[in-house]
This record gives C-alpha cells, sequence and structure tokens, in this order.
C-alpha cells in the first residue's frame, strides 16, 4: 500500500464545536487535503510548534516528551496515519533508538505535534486519502507569507467539521453508545466529544 506525504496547511477555531479546532493536513504532491478534527491543547501545542518564535515558560506535555526522547536517544522518525474508523483517523509513531525501530500507537493530533518537534515526516495512506481527502479552495492570498497564514477560512473550517461527522449521522443510537463507551475506554477524547455532540443533537 503506497505512502502519500503531507504537509500542514493550517488550524481554525470550530465555530460549531465548543473548544474544537480543524486541522489542515495537506497532499504535498496533491491538491487534496485531509482534515482533522482535534482538541484545544493539541492545537495549541501545534500552533506553538509552528511558530518557532513562540518559547512557553514551562515545557508543554509534547515538549516533555521530546526532552524525555533526547535524553534517551529516542528519535521519532515518521508519523503514519495508519486507519480511519467512523471519522476518527489512528495513527502510528516509528521511533528508532540503538539502530532498533518501534512503532507506537498515538492519536493523531498527539502524532503530528510530536512530528513537528522531530521535524518528521507524516504519511499516510493512498486509501485514506482516497477516502478522506477533500479539495478545499482557501481564500486567495495576495502574497506568500498570507497563504502560509496558519489560521484557515471559517467556511473551510465547517466544511471540514461536516465532513468529519458523516460517519456518525447514519449511526443508530445504540451504536453511537457503544462507540462513545469504546473512545472513553480508549482514552480517544475527541472521538468521544464528537460522538457525545451527535446523540445530543438526537435527544
Amino acid at each position: 500500500m503506497s505512502l502519500v506525504r503531507l504537509n500542514i496547511k493550517g488550524i481554525s477555531y470550530s465555530q460549531t464545536q465548543n473548544g474544537a479546532y480543524a486541522l489542515i493536513l495537506s497532499e504535498v504532491d496533491g491538491d487534496r487535503k485531509l482534515p482533522i478534527v482535534i482538541g484545544a491543547f493539541e492545537a495549541q501545542s501545534i500552533a506553538i510548534a509552528l511558530e518557532k518564535e513562540i518559547k512557553p515558560p514551562r515545557p508543554l506535555t509534547h515538549d516533555l516528551f521530546k526532552n524525555f526522547s533526547d535524553r534517551f536517544d529516542i528519535v521519532v522518525k515518521q508519523v503514519i496515519i495508519h486507519k480511519l474508523v467512523d471519522g476518527v483517523f489512528y495513527s502510528s509513531l516509528i521511533c528508532e533508538r540503538d539502530k532498533i525501530e518501534e512503532i507506537i500507537d498515538a492519536r493523531t493530533s498527539d502524532a503530528i505535534a510530536l512530528a513537528l518537534r522531530f521535524n518528521a515526516p507524516i504519511f499516510t495512506y493512498k486509501n485514506i486519502l482516497d477516502k478522506a481527502g477533500i479539495y478545499l479552495k482557501v481564500n486567495p492570498k495576495k502574497d506568500d507569507e498570507d497563504e502560509d497564514n496558519i489560521l484557515i477560512d471559517e467556511m473551510v473550517a465547517e466544511e471540514i467539521e461536516s465532513r468529519s461527522e458523516e460517519g456518525l449521522q447514519v449511526k443508530t443510537l445504540d451504536e453511537l453508545n457503544k462507540l462513545l463507551e469504546k473512545a472513553v475506554a480508549d482514552e480517544d477524547y475527541e472521538a468521544a466529544a464528537r460522538i457525545r455532540d451527535e446523540i445530543s443533537k438526537r435527544n
């Protein structure tokens, strides 16, 4: 299965989901975007890593992980978004220590926050991009500096959110409650929040 490299295109605050953000990953050799809804903490951590000039007074959790890894000679070589189930993306960190590779399961938002700190490339499989990739027309900017701005148009964010919730809308309440239990058990709180919101709409 072929891998497709992704870059971070931007982050936008969600207008409909309180405390949620939309992260847009862009296909390196193509026009498709991969939208992912993430939590506020992870969005802040990713934004800080993107803006090199911002230095928090104390290490954030992802900075702590990076410092810990540096101390023990562990390197994150790449991040792979390897699975998409019911609108939830699953990722792996490919790590190396003493020339031995290990694969570690991670939430996609955490994996991307760490990829930025390790300057590690981000990949997904072609079939995931075929399934979840979308073509977005971001508002044209006059210069390149504006085009690379972290914030993406609010209309784009709304389109992203509608795509991320498609898988939940066809589920029954029983199925949603089971998914909610599993998301909480897996500590996937981003997915749990989206499922809870869908359940609330129906009650």
